[in-house]
Order: structure tokens, then sequence, then C-alpha cells
């Protein structure tokens, strides 16, 4: 009976013995050997340092461990990436107002704003015959809202780049250009007001006077109360004539309209004049400001002086 059974795989017999307890052998890591601190070995010119963890600690400065140094250290980090994110900033707020810049001209054709270009940069070049440059820019028509746009870029850029010289030239030729285009699509009795404004040396009000009331009395037509209410060519005894009328392209200035034209002119002058607030202060930017309205304010006064002078002008 014993010898019908059949014997045992070694597979089945591998599986039914226990196995061997598997026994870990305990970590060689010196840390667990030894009870000595760790050091560290450094070499220089085949000599050998041993430095500890107490040389270690040793060697470092005293202010690592101090817990205010540290916070002192946090706080100056933190200020340095405000500082260079503040300046991050004003770069990019600088290139938008460069962009903004360079985009104001691209409504208007490029050959015109070629050209306005070129002849500004011929006024920048003209040095002292800039005047005549400008004269014969202005009989030719060549002085539009484009030449004084292309300045005016010019200046924001100089502006932008703290050119105090060129500041001061571009804002003279834009003024002098502005004049210029104001004067030819003037009337004729702010055309005579400008003219009488230029005649003032600046010193001597007397004489200026003397010198507009003549130009007064030579530019306006005389006056006496006969020719206002009966007009040259009609017959007051018949009560009937041919009244003539003055040519269309005569550039007679009645001295009417001109009083008119310079009291909507003051009144318009002083009501913006009131409504400017001036700055505080004594910097530069307030005390520029402040000699500006001196200035507005003494043209204003001149032109009160040439109103009152038409209005009681004597032949």
């Amino acid at each position: 009976m014993a010898s019908c059974l059949p014997t045992r795989s070694p597979f089945l017999s591998s599986l039914s013995q226990s196995r061997p307890r598997c026994h870990r052998a305990p970590p060689s890591f010196p840390a667990f050997k030894s009870k000595r601190p760790p050091c560290r070995v450094l070499r220089s010119n085949e000599e050998e340092v041993v430095i500890g963890e107490d040389d270690q600690a040793a060697s470092l400065p005293k202010e690592f461990y101090d817990d205010e140094w540290q916070a002192q250290q946090r706080k100056k980090t933190a200020e340095w990436h405000a500082y260079r994110q503040k300046e991050e900033e004003k770069e990019r707020m600088k290139d938008d107002e460069y962009r903004e810049i360079g985009s104001r001209l691209k409504g208007y054709p490029e050959e015109e704003v070629r050209k306005a270009r070129k002849l500004v940069s011929s006024f920048i070049r003209s040095a002292e015959e800039v005047e005549q440059k400008i004269e014969e820019a202005a009989e030719k028509g060549e002085l539009t809202e484009l030449v004084l746009m292309v300045i005016w870029n010019r200046l924001d850029l100089a502006r932008r780049d703290d050119e105090k010289d060129v500041i001061r030239s571009l804002d003279l030729l834009y003024r002098r250009i502005e004049t210029e285009i104001l004067k030819r699509e003037s009337t004729p009795a702010m055309r005579l007001l400008n003219d009488l404004l230029n005649l003032h040396d600046g010193f001597d009000d007397d004489s200026w006077l003397k010198k507009c009331r003549k130009c007064m009395v030579d530019t306006f037509p005389y006056e006496d109360p006969f020719s206002m209410l009966v007009p040259s060519g009609f017959d007051v005894a018949e009560h009937q004539g041919r009244i003539g009328l003055p040519p269309k392209d005569d550039d007679v200035i009645l001295r009417a309209d001109f009083i008119r034209e310079v009291d909507e002119l003051l009144q318009e002058v002083r009501a913006e004049l009131n409504s400017v607030q001036l700055p505080d202060g004594f910097d530069a930017e307030a005390v520029a400001m402040k000699l500006k309205q001196q200035e507005k304010q003494r043209t204003i006064s001149q032109v009160e002086a040439l109103l009152e002078l038409a209005v009681t002008l004597k032949w």
C-alpha cells in the first residue's frame, strides 16, 4: 500500500517546508557604528585637514544665528524685489509711451508725413535762417497741423529723455510755426492786433502806444458822423443815389470790427486765465507756470490798452 502512494514532488515539498528566517545585517554606516561626530576632509597641497561639526559652527559668522539679523536680511531682500518691480513697471510705461507717440501719425498719409518730417528737419538745420525758412514755407502753404504734430512728437521724445536744450529749441520752433499758422488763418483784425503787439520793444509803453495810434489812423478808414450816417455816393438832397459797395477782396479793417473781435478775445482769455489754479511751492515746475501766467497777464494788459486806444481814437 505504501508503495502505491505517489511520491511528493520537489515543488510541493518546497512549499510545505518552513522557510528559514532571514536575519538582516545591521547597518554599516559610520554614524551607527561610532558616536564620534561626522567630519569633513579637506585637501590642500597634499595636507589633510579634518573639520568636525564644532569647527564648522565656529567658522560661520555670529550673525548667521541671530534672528534679528536674518529678519533684516529678509526685509532688505523684499525691498530690493519691490524696487526691481517698480523699475520694471517704469520701463513698461516708458515703452507704452514711446509706442503711443509713434502711433500718432498712423492716420495720416505716409507721403505727407514724410514731407512734414523733411520740412521740420530743414527748420532744425537752418539755425539762424529759420525765420526766413518759416516765412517761405508759409507762403507756399506748407505749414499745416501735420507739421505741428511732427514737432510735438519730437518734443515729447525729448521730454522723455530729459534733453533740456532740445526741449527749449523745439518749444520755440513749435510756438513760432503755430503763430505763423494762426496769422495766416486769422481775420484781418487779429492780424492787425498781432502786428501792434509786435511793435512793443519791451521797455517804453508810451512810445509804443504812439506807434500803435499812428498805425490805427493809417489802417482804419476815416470816420466822421456824416459819413457814418450817409454813405458815399448818396445824395442827401434828393435822397437817392448809387451806393458803391467795397470790392470782395478788399482788405479794409473797420474800427468797429477790430473793437468787437478784440473784446471777444479778451473775454475768452480772461475766462481761461481765471480757471487756472497756480501750484504752491517754489520748485522748477511751479515757478515756470507762475512766470507763464505773469507773461499772459502782461499780454492781456497790452491788449486792453490797445482796445481802449481803438475806442477813443480820433483823427
